[in-house]
């Protein structure tokens, strides 16, 4: 999965305005045309490059449901997890949207940081290092797709 991401970095929209060819791949992706916020239609997209039905839902409080949040607001929220995993989707809280806005892919974990690759960052998909107190979720689709097929 990262190795998917990782090979779009540097993918940039057209004009700044959620727009360019690939940038309108991973939308269509998740049946959305260019103009809209893509960070969860391009985790969507590599989960479906890397041959996974789900997730394929271009909101991003959608990858977070019970059954895959395992890390919620500083905490583990599954007592049988306990490390965070490689592709793992993590979830930012906009305070002014009141949800999870922005998502993407965990690269690595760290001590007190996470190394992700994510999309519709700075307009174009990049890699970040962010504090993990600066995560509010954390989901695993890799184990939960196993019964999806």
């Amino acid at each position: 999965m990262t190795a998917i991401a990782t090979a779009e970095l540097g993918v940039k929209e057209a004009t700044g305005n959620n727009d360019g060819k690939r940038v309108e791949e991973y939308l269509r992706y998740t049946n959305l045309g260019k103009g809209h916020q893509w960070c969860a239609a391009f985790v969507s997209w590599c989960y479906g490059q890397a041959g996974l039905l789900q997730p394929r839902n271009p909101w991003s409080p959608a990858l977070f449901p019970n059954a895959n949040t395992y890390w919620k607001q500083g905490k583990f929220a599954n007592s049988q997890i306990r490390k965070v995993a490689v592709s793992d989707i993590f979830g930012i809280y906009g305070a002014a949207a009141k949800r999870i806005n922005h998502v993407g892919l965990v690269k690595e974990a760290q001590s007190k940081y996470l190394l992700t690759i994510e999309g519709n960052s700075n307009n174009r998909v990049e890699s970040r290092r962010r504090h993990r107190s600066t995560i509010y979720a954390l989901a695993d689709w890799i184990t939960g797709n196993k019964n999806l097929h």
